[in-house]
């Protein structure tokens, strides 16, 4: 792929943005001028907001591609100067082939007390890789490994207590500030891949690769969902799942948009302005690719956009400055909905990995089929309530 590529789409999205204000425009003075616009002006709206976002997506995608191929070729563990490595990939295929469980020492990557094959370190990287290339909520919380089953993190219970003093008065003992701990526990995930095992058989087939494609899929969708709705109970704990409150433990404050089942640019300038200065540096917004659809439309009683597209290389969609996370698993627009999240989410969420994950080879449960049963462990919750704000569709 050249760089000419994308140029090409960048110049295909500026002119598609041009279009859609030109026509958004036109829609907004017949708003002002009638109380309604043309519904063929509508549907011309609509089409060129999505095509907007096509765009963009595909601009950034092309230049993650660009980014991945100016990088030095990866180095794989089959590396010949490498002679230890290669006998791992070579113990690796054969149990994965075979079920051969011979040379299963060479697979380990850390101790596992509660036994099992543990998959060797280059396939496990590639699997995490492959994970974070895909999962959004990634890209923008706190990550932490672990070798435990849980990661606790130190939190203030109270703040400490001052006052002013003058002289010949004696000072009293003030408040003193509580420690109390956070815990985040992982939770086993698991994946079921299959392949004939004629598949296997067949060399040229890069059986490791295929396999750690299948696990990156499943776990990525599994881990965005419940990042954002899980209930924490066999499963991380999503940021939607708390009540209504100022930043207290365990409340995260929801904004009302100020419209029935709509986002008003009055509401998302709310939601913005709730948030503490402390957290607005490196502070993101999170929904889905139909709520900036509709987010690309408005504009504030100046007659300005909230919305800029990031035409140029490298620049990002941004949202009143903040650059936009697009998360499919954040809910549609609707009443009473939470649709937008905005906030510092790397001081707000944390995800806890366990290290390593696990391969367990059954050619017996689904003939022809070998199954290989893999599990990983992993955690996350909202490690500072304050550090986020949500917007809530009015009713």
């Amino acid at each position: 792929m050249e760089i000419a590529e994308v140029k090409d789409t960048v110049e295909s999205l500026g002119h598609a943005v041009q279009e859609l204000k030109q026509k958004n425009d036109q829609r907004w003075k017949e708003i002002q001028a009638k109380g309604s616009a043309d519904p063929l002006l509508e549907q011309q709206v609509d089409r060129l907001s999505a095509e907007v976002q096509r765009l963009t997506e595909m601009k950034e995608r092309l230049e993650y591609v660009e980014t991945r191929l100016q990088r030095p070729a990866f180095q794989n563990s089959g590396d010949a100067n490498n002679p230890a490595t290669d006998e791992k990939q070579k113990a690796l295929g054969k149990y994965l082939r075979t079920g051969d469980f011979s040379e299963c020492k060479l697979l380990s990557v850390d101790g596992d007390p509660q036994g099992g094959y543990w998959v060797h370190s280059e396939t496990s990287n590639t699997v995490i890789r492959k994970i974070n290339e895909t999962s959004p909520m990634r890209d923008v919380a706190m990550i932490e490994t672990i070798s435990t089953d849980a990661l606790e993190i130190p939190e203030d219970v109270n703040e400490a207590d001052a006052g002013w003093t003058r002289e010949r008065v004696s000072p009293v003992d003030t408040a003193t500030p509580n420690i109390g701990v956070r815990r985040i526990p992982v939770h086993e995930l698991y994946a079921m891949p299959k392949a004939t095992q004629t598949l296997l058989d067949d060399a040229r087939v890069n059986v490791e690769e295929w396999l750690a494609g299948k696990i990156a899929e499943k776990i990525s969708r599994l881990e965005n969902d419940s990042f954002i709705k899980g209930d924490g109970v066999g499963q991380p704990r999503g940021i939607l799942t708390y009540p209504d409150g100022t930043g207290n433990p365990g409340e995260i404050e929801q904004v009302p948009s100020g419209s029935a089942g709509a986002v008003t640019a009055d509401g998302l300038r709310t939601l913005f302005y709730r948030l503490k200065s402390p957290y607005l540096n490196n502070a993101v917004w999170l929904m889905k690719r139909s709520t900036l659809e509709e987010i690309s439309k408005l504009k504030d009683s100046n007659n300005q956009y909230l919305w800029e597209p990031g035409l140029a290389l490298g620049e990002p969609q941004t949202l009143l400055g903040h650059p936009i996370g697009r998360m499919e698993d954040m809910p549609a627009v609707a009443n009473d909905s939470l649709s937008i999240a905005f906030g510092n989410f790397k001081q707000a969420y944390t995800i806890v990995d366990r290290a390593g994950f696990r391969v367990l080879r059954d050619p017996y449960s689904a003939k022809p089929f070998v199954l290989f049963y893999t599990t990983k462990r992993t955690g996350g919750d909202v490690s500072n309530f304050e550090a986020m704000v949500l917007q809530k569709m009015s009713a």
